[in-house]
């Protein structure tokens, strides 16, 4: 059992910005697919095209992040972001004027 304290500096978000095209049945299915991909490894859609995990550790992180990479559409941009939590938790947020709250994490069962 690791001995590190997690805490809001090693607690980390996995931030997922994409813009794919879309313009031909193809591509929607391409972009559709990725879309998938990131929902089966636990990311939720925070924007349409920008979706986000909850890690427990940097390392866990990194192995989502690798596996991002590993299903890169061809075509298109894609950016991924690694944040702490404490990074993560200075966000502003508005929906039009108003100051809305941070989603909270979900929790998530973890088998070792």
């Amino acid at each position: 059992m690791s001995s590190k304290r997690y805490n809001a500096y090693r607690i980390m978000w996995v931030l997922v910005f994409f813009d794919l095209p879309t313009e031909t049945k193809k591509e929607r299915k391409v972009a559709g697919q990725f879309r998938k991909k990131l929902m089966d490894d636990g990311f939720t859609m925070f924007q349409y095209s920008i979706y986000l995990r909850h890690c427990p550790s940097r390392e866990n992180a990194k192995v989502h992040t690798k596996r991002v990479k590993m299903g890169l559409p061809k075509h298109g941009k894609v950016c991924i972001l690694e944040i702490t939590d404490k990074q993560f938790g200075n966000m502003e947020l508005f929906h039009g004027v108003k100051e809305v709250d941070l989603p909270q994490p979900t929790q998530q069962l973890q088998l070792f």
